[in-house]
């Protein structure tokens, strides 16, 4: 049994392409990395944005960010796959420290709490 660890990956489709298309795009990435034994964790379309330089003499991309565990032998698979797509700029995979992910944790811990704080002060009015 191998041991699953957090990974993130950020990948920017082409821009260019229709809606409809982009969201095949973004499936097969989903389907691909579950089919591998993967659970997405967090999945977050950022949508059109202009890069900061031409990518393929591209200007714009969609850019989609996922958090999934996975076995640490399938990312370079992952990484192939990404590759391989034709309609992927770029993509940058990375391996989540468990210091990283307490981070975060107490940041989201911490605007929730400031968020009930701001929403006892309004109705304290």
């Amino acid at each position: 049994m191998s041991v699953h660890r957090l990974y993130e990956s950020t990948y920017i489709v082409n821009a260019a392409l229709e809606d409809a298309d982009i969201e095949q795009v973004v499936a097969r990435v989903t389907e691909y990395i579950e089919q591998h034994g993967g659970k997405i964790i967090d999945h977050n379309k950022w949508g059109r944005r202009r890069l900061a330089y031409p990518i393929k003499k591209k200007h714009n991309g969609y850019y989609v960010y996922m958090a999934y565990e996975i076995a640490p032998a399938i990312v370079p698979t992952i990484e192939r796959m990404f590759t391989l797509e034709e309609n992927v700029l770029r993509h940058l995979t990375v391996l989540l420290p468990q210091k990283l992910r307490d981070y975060r944790a107490a940041r989201v811990a911490y605007a929730a709490a400031q968020a009930a704080k701001a929403a006892a002060e309004k109705q304290g009015e």
